[in-house]
C-alpha cells in the first residue's frame, strides 16, 4: 500500500497528500464533532483582519513582540490526538493545486480499478478521514473520503490511491 496520495490531472500544479503528517496539523478536525454540528464557515480574511489589527494595536502599546513559535499541546489534546478519530478538509489541497478554469469533476481512483467521480465544487467542501482511534488507516487506507453532507459518513470511499482533477 502507498502511503501518498497524488493530486493529478487538469491542476497547475501537482499535489502529493501524505496523511502521516495530518496529525500535527492543526486544520484537523474530529470527524464525529465535524458531521454532528453545523460547521460554521469561517471568514479567513475576516479573521486575518482581526487578527492583524489586534497585532498593530499592541504593537502600538507595548512594542514588538515575536510571535510564538509553536502552539504548545497540553496532555488533554495530547491524549485527544493518540484516540481520536481524525479527518482534514479537501479544500485547500484543491486550491493550492489551482485546478483549470474547465475543471469540473473529482475522480476518485481506488486500488479496485474503480473510479468514483463527482463533481469539482462538492469536493470542496469534503472530509478526508486519516485516523480511527488515534491510529492511522493502514488496511483501507491511507485516506476515507467522506462527503461534507455526511451522506455517506458510515460508508466512506476507502482504498483510495489517486484524486484526479477533470
Amino acid at each position: 500500500m502507498n502511503d501518498i496520495i497524488p493530486i493529478t490531472g487538469n491542476v497547475k500544479f501537482q499535489l502529493t497528500l501524505d496523511p502521516g503528517v495530518w496529525i500535527f496539523d492543526d486544520r484537523k478536525v474530529e470527524i464525529k464533532e465535524f458531521f454532528s454540528k453545523e460547521t460554521e464557515k469561517k471568514d479567513e480574511l475576516e479573521d486575518y483582519v482581526k487578527s492583524a489589527s489586534e497585532n498593530w494595536d499592541r504593537t502600538r502599546k507595548q512594542g514588538a513582540i515575536l510571535p510564538p513559535v509553536n502552539k504548545s499541546i497540553n496532555r488533554f489534546e495530547k491524549e485527544k490526538a493518540l484516540t481520536g478519530t481524525f479527518g482534514i478538509l479537501l479544500e485547500p489541497f484543491l486550491k493550492n493545486a489551482e485546478p483549470g478554469e474547465d475543471a469540473a469533476l473529482l475522480l476518485i481512483e481506488r486500488s479496485q480499478e474503480e473510479t468514483i467521480s463527482i463533481p469539482l465544487e462538492q469536493a470542496y467542501g469534503s472530509l478526508l478521514g486519516f485516523s480511527v482511534n488515534g491510529k492511522p488507516l493502514k488496511e483501507d487506507g491511507p485516506i476515507h473520503f467522506y462527503y461534507g453532507d455526511g451522506s455517506n459518513q458510515s460508508e466512506p470511499i476507502k482504498n483510495i490511491k489517486r484524486l484526479i482533477v477533470k
